[in-house]
């Protein structure tokens, strides 16, 4: 496989997410994935203010709960944090696309995108699935997704799959195959033009 490609893999040993591990080369230490790659895990998700790298979050010493998560851990090398964003965007909205295809067939409720969160309901109703960021570390850009499979414990109106009926053993596989044959598009759509001069 070429580094160019997206390399994922999805580990199914329970690992809490705490935040440290967004870091640069924690998907080649702990899954084994080398160059430009997505991993994911389920757990827990306890984040304390200390490790936020969200400064809006950090500056009214906010944190992420949930008790259980199904957490995507993405990194990019020789991204700029602004397209290490882009990144994260479209990833956001493939989920999305993904859950609404499954829920849809089955008469279940809209998952609506708002920027890099996703949300089920509208106005005060809306509860949070997602939560999500990117940042940038001396050698790559690093993304975390993290959504909810069961958010008790969470500071916000949430939900979780568990409520919308999604398994998540299932859809996970799904998922990083549909960004994974999304990336391999971009790199062709990059490289099958014609120059103009």
């Amino acid at each position: 496989m070429s580094l160019s490609q997206l390399s994922t893999h999805f580990l199914k040993q329970e690992l809490a997410y705490t935040g440290v591990e967004l870091s640069p080369h924690f998907l080649l230490s702990r899954l084994g994935l080398k160059g430009q790659s997505l991993g994911a895990f389920i757990g827990g998700c306890d984040v304390k203010t200390e490790h936020l790298v969200d400064w809006e979050d950090r500056l009214v010493s906010d944190h992420i709960k949930a008790k259980w998560m199904v957490h995507f851990i993405g990194e990019f090398f020789g991204a700029t944090l602004r397209e290490g964003v882009w990144i994260q965007r479209l990833f956001m909205a493939t989920l999305a696309e993904s859950l609404n295809e499954s829920l849809i067939q089955a008469g279940g409720p809209r998952v609506r995108r708002s920027g890099d969160d996703l949300f089920v309901g509208e106005g005060d109703h809306a509860r949070k699935l997602s939560v999500s960021i990117v940042t940038a570390s001396p050698v790559s850009v690093l993304m975390h997704s993290g959504i909810n499979i069961d958010p008790e414990g969470a500071p916000v109106p949430a939900i979780g799959l568990s409520e919308l009926g999604v398994a998540p053993e299932q859809w996970v596989p799904e998922v990083l195959s549909r960004f994974q044959q999304e990336w391999e598009s971009i790199q062709w759509a990059c490289t099958k033009v014609r120059a103009v001069v």
